[in-house]
């Protein structure tokens, strides 16, 4: 895993607001207790986040660059050095939300069945709170997807 890219314009706005390393690294510090991360280091250089510490999981480290890439601002969050006691190839399948989606949808496209937008949320609950409450350039996981 090397980087992601994200939508520059689309995410929580705390870049700017004080110190951006903090506000980045305290986004990923709230999911602890689902999503710990030893070591934890983050440094904002532009539009880039740079990860480093150690995830349990490397669903850990995805987890963590989905939230740190799904701020205003970031186009870009680099994890070479977020390295996982489990470093297990994902083979994750990821979505950019666009205008007029919802999970049900977003379920729909890939599932073939709008009800199982449960399982797009319980994936992604560190970067969406509320079924209900997305939005475009939000870029996410979807679990449990074959082509």
């Amino acid at each position: 895993m090397g980087f992601f890219d994200f939508i520059k314009d689309a995410g929580a706005k705390i870049l700017g607001k004080g110190d951006d390393d903090q506000n980045v690294k305290k986004l990923i510090e709230d999911e602890k207790e689902t999503m710990p991360i030893e070591d934890l280091q983050v440094k904002v250089q532009g539009d880039t986040v740079i990860l480093k510490g150690k995830a349990k999981t490397a669903e850990d480290r995805v987890k963590a660059a989905l939230i740190a890439g799904n701020v205003e601002g970031v186009t870009k969050v680099i994890t070479d050095d977020l390295l996982a006691d489990e470093d297990a190839d994902l083979n994750e399948t990821y979505y950019e939300i666009q205008k007029g989606d919802t999970l049900w949808r977003v379920a729909d496209i890939y599932y073939n069945d709008g009800s199982r937008y449960k399982e797009i949320f319980e994936a992604n609950r560190e970067v969406i709170k509320d079924p209900d409450k997305i939005y475009p350039g939000q870029m996410i996981r979807i679990p449990n997807f074959t082509a």
